[in-house]
């Protein structure tokens, strides 16, 4: 998809009163999560994905907002068919609405053909960013969920210049190599001043369906490890899931808030974690 960003939300391009739009409709969501992580690969989209299901099926009012602009995968891994409908009168654009009242949008649900590809420059991904803040009707939100494409570049850094208040979760898997990466997302958090909420292992470990015996996949307690070492939080080890592979080919996400089997007590442990350490900063309040 090659057409300007203007066309594809159906609004002009950046300007004073888009900042003060993007401001207002900052004021009326409680807390922003930015889930980023330096490597691709390491399940981000899937912990972005059932972070905002268990906020939701928790009774919280919740956004999901796809910031990968060129592989976005959360309109595909919910379900979601069909487009975002945009109110002309009002230039604005409603978000998605899973069956779990989860409100969603990404670029894939304003293109023409979802198969399309999108080339665009960082000008124009940053002002699709800014526009679904500013021209989404996200209402009053207690949290907003953003999914960001891997590494340090425009979407994560006009998300984390942008919006006021955004609170990062990393993910990482627990091998060096991916830590490795992630310590450069930390990096970007502490130029930017951006709150680090805190960290989270994916794919640690899982359980043999066969034997019931744990199996180190990729290794376990790196991530962790890693966040005891730069003093941050740790949110949640998660295990590997087959069932979520399969869940996102189908478009039918679990209902893990009342799973009891492999990573299902985890994401809740997750979902937990990040209502303490929200609580505790108090923001919004």
């Amino acid at each position: 998809m090659s057409e300007p960003a203007s066309q594809a939300c159906g609004h002009g391009g950046p300007d004073l009163e888009q900042d003060q739009r993007l401001h207002d409709n900052l004021q009326k969501i409680r807390f922003k999560l930015l889930v980023m992580s330096g490597k691709g690969g390491v399940g981000k989209s899937t912990v972005a994905a059932y972070l905002a299901l268990g906020l939701a099926a928790r009774g919280y009012g919740v956004g999901l907002m796809d910031v990968d602009l060129h592989g976005p995968s959360i309109p595909r891994m919910l379900g979601l068919r069909g487009h975002a409908k945009v109110r002309e009168e009002a230039q604005l654009i409603e978000p998605m609405v899973t069956r779990h009242g989860l409100k969603a949008l990404s670029v894939e649900m304003l293109m023409p053909d979802r198969e399309s590809s999108v080339i665009w420059r960082g000008p124009l991904k940053i002002g699709v960013i800014k526009q679904f803040v500013a021209d989404v009707d996200w209402g009053r939100l207690d949290f907003l969920v953003i999914d960001s494409p891997p590494g340090t570049g425009d979407e994560p850094l006009t998300v984390a210049q942008s919006i006021e208040g955004a609170l990062a979760v990393v993910v990482t898997t627990p091998q060096e190599m991916a830590l490795a990466d992630v310590r450069k997302s930390l990096d970007f958090c502490r130029q930017l001043e951006m709150p680090v909420l805190g960290v989270v292992e994916n794919m640690s470990g899982l359980t043999c369906p066969h034997c019931g015996q744990p199996v180190d996949l990729l290794g376990q307690g790196g991530g962790q490890a890693m966040a005891e070492r730069m003093g941050l939080d740790f949110l949640a080890r998660i295990p590997w899931d087959a069932r979520l592979v399969k869940a996102s080919d189908q478009g039918q996400p679990l209902d893990l808030e009342h799973d009891y089997n492999a990573a299902g007590p985890h994401y809740r442990d997750l979902v937990q974690a990040v209502l303490g350490r929200t609580a505790e900063r108090g923001q919004g309040s």
